[in-house]
């Protein structure tokens, strides 16, 4: 019976979680930023994954994973969560005044 490509898909999930681990491990803050980013990649991998295997627990961790490293992003790069928080306060400060 040949392999599924969707059943492939778990190794470069795995690989690329591996990678991201090793990056946001390093006193880097790019390297970090760049882990989080590899995390974020690996989370879609693993999720496009549990959907084919129905593995529907496996995707609601990568969510929750997911949230964690957005948040690793943002507290990685104080920059950026800043543009972020301004960005959100003029797009309430638009649909406020609607």
């Amino acid at each position: 019976m040949a392999m599924d490509w969707v059943d492939l898909l778990q190794w470069p999930a795995m690989a690329v979680t591996v990678l991201a681990a090793w990056l946001v491990a390093s006193q880097s803050k790019g390297r970090r930023t760049i882990g989080f980013w590899a995390f974020l990649a690996s989370n879609v991998l693993w999720m496009a994954w549990g959907w084919h295997d129905g593995a529907y627990a496996l995707i609601a961790l990568q969510v929750a994973l997911a949230a964690l490293n957005i948040r690793g992003v943002f507290k990685n790069d104080p920059e950026l969560a800043q543009k972020a928080s301004e960005k959100v306060g003029v797009d309430a400060a638009r649909n406020e005044s609607s």
